[in-house]
C-alpha cells in the first residue's frame, strides 16, 4: 500500500499543482463578548468530536465581486441573517490546498485549493437571528459561540495554519 500511495501522489500532486486558486472569503465572526461563530457541517455527521466538523463561515467570490461584498453574502447565505458589521479585513491572502483524499469532490477537480480574504464581523443581532435553515440547501446544521483561540484545534489538517493565523491576527478583537 505505501508503494501504490508512493506513485500516486507525485502524479496528483503534479496535477494539482497546475490548477489554480479558488477565490474565497471567509468570516470570523464576533459576538458581543468577543466570541467567534464557528458552525458544525451539515455532510459530516456526528462531527461533534471530531477536528474539521466546525469550521469558520467561508465561500467562493463570484467573478467580479467585491471581496467585502462576498463576505456579506456568504454569511447571509450560511447563517440566515445580515445582522454583522465589517471589523477588518486580513491583510494577505490565504491560502491552502485541498488534501489528495478530496480528489474526488467536483471542486477539486477544478482548484488546487483556495485563496480565501479572511474579515472579521461583529454580530449586532440576538443569536435567534442566526438561522441555518434559512437556505434550501444549508451548509451547516448546527452553531455555536467558541473562543477565538480554539480555532486550530478545531480544524482540518489542512486549513489549521490558516486558523492559526487568524487566531493570533485577530486577537486584538477578542478582548
Amino acid at each position: 500500500m505505501a508503494v501504490f500511495g508512493a506513485l500516486v501522489k507525485p502524479r496528483y500532486q503534479t496535477r494539482m499543482t497546475q490548477l489554480p486558486y479558488r477565490p474565497n472569503v471567509g468570516a470570523v465572526l464576533f459576538n458581543a463578548d468577543g466570541r467567534v461563530l464557528v458552525a458544525r457541517r451539515a455532510d459530516l455527521p456526528n462531527a461533534e468530536g471530531a477536528p474539521g466538523g466546525w469550521q469558520l463561515p467561508q465561500g467562493g467570490i463570484d467573478e467580479g465581486e467585491d471581496p467585502a461584498r462576498a463576505v456579506l453574502r456568504e454569511l447571509a447565505e450560511e447563517i440566515g441573517t445580515d445582522r454583522f458589521t465589517i471589523l477588518a479585513e486580513h491583510p494577505d491572502w490565504l491560502t491552502y490546498d485541498f488534501p489528495p483524499e478530496l480528489q474526488a469532490m467536483r471542486i477539486a477537480q477544478r482548484y488546487r485549493g483556495q485563496r480565501q480574504r479572511w474579515f472579521a464581523l461583529r454580530f449586532t443581532g440576538v443569536d435567534p437571528d442566526i438561522r441555518l435553515d434559512a437556505d434550501a440547501h444549508p451548509e451547516f446544521d448546527a452553531w455555536r459561540w467558541a473562543e477565538l483561540a480554539e480555532l486550530p484545534a478545531l480544524a482540518v489538517a489542512f486549513k489549521r495554519p490558516i486558523y492559526e493565523a487568524l487566531a493570533r491576527d485577530f486577537a486584538y478583537l477578542a478582548g
